[in-house]
């Protein structure tokens, strides 16, 4: 179990009262600067992509599995709690409770620091004020699969670090460099200087875009715009872009999933770049 042995955790004490709220509250993981993680599949990207555990939970008297005993070997760091079954069903969203629950320090990216980087043929992906969990998490699935460099988070949203996040997502969250615009001005100020740099080009996606994606040739250096589930683009947002496009559908239906679109046109930009393509 590590050099020291676990904490015992039998009532509803303070420690257990910050878990709790990390799972729950917006603000407390805002404050803590942590994330709340369950599930063997979202702790294991957690651990490949590095980030700083902080906690380790997991239940009194069940057995931990070969992979369980090592996590607790190797991240001894790391707050290690042994809970009562009722408290840790309790912390837990699930009705048959994971392994462990971790927890974790966020990593934060910047702007800045993205632009130090010069990737000459830089793939963006921008989010205007997403509003659900789910889409969110599902669209960062996709970044992750069709090698998107960064993803940029506009205006008041979703938590991105919230529980539900993290599941859709089935951890490709931890290895996504996500980044929050600031303002509409910060972005400007971006794309200008990327534009000179790389020639990025500014596409964003609308059922009503005037430019057919089937007649595109999407390629990097590119920024895709993604509107708000509801509201779609603002119209400052549609200002920036060199062109709006709609994905040809032929159904009953006029507009897609933003998480569906998405991933048609992260697609698109990575077929054409043939980024490390596995076939």
């Amino acid at each position: 179990m590590g050099s020291n042995r676990p904490l015992k955790v039998s009532v509803k004490n303070a420690e257990f009262q910050i878990l709790l709220a990390l799972r729950t509250n917006r603000s407390k993981r805002s404050q803590e600067k942590e994330v709340f993680v369950e599930g063997t599949e979202g702790i294991k990207q957690l651990i490949e992509a590095r980030w700083e555990i902080t906690r380790i939970l997991f239940s009194e008297g069940v057995k931990l599995s070969n992979w369980g005993e090592t996590v607790l070997k190797r991240f001894t760091s790391a707050k290690q709690f042994e809970v009562a079954p009722e408290l840790f069903a309790e912390l837990s969203e699930k009705e048959n409770p994971s392994e462990f629950i971790v927890t974790a320090k966020i990593q934060n990216h910047s702007l800045t620091a993205l632009h130090s980087l010069k990737k000459p043929k830089p793939f963006y992906l921008l989010f205007d004020r997403p509003s659900d969990l789910g889409n969110f998490g599902s669209l960062l699935r996709s970044a992750d699969a069709f090698q998107v460099d960064a993803v940029f988070v506009l205006g008041h949203s979703i938590d991105v670090y919230d529980p539900k996040v993290i599941r859709a997502s089935l951890g490709s969250v931890f290895h996504t460099k996500i980044i929050f615009v600031e303002s509409l001005s910060q972005l400007e100020t971006f794309l200008i200087s990327e534009k000179k740099r790389c020639g990025l080009q500014v596409v964003g996606s609308d059922s009503e875009g005037n430019h057919s994606l089937q007649n595109q040739n999407l390629q990097s250096p590119i920024l895709i715009i993604l509107g708000n589930e509801a509201k779609g683009m603002s119209v400052h947002l549609q200002s920036l872009c060199d062109m709006i496009v709609n994905i040809p559908m032929f159904g009953v239906v006029n507009s897609l999933n933003v998480s569906c679109a998405g991933s048609i046109l992260l697609w698109e930009v990575t077929k054409n770049l043939g980024r490390n393509m596995k076939v």
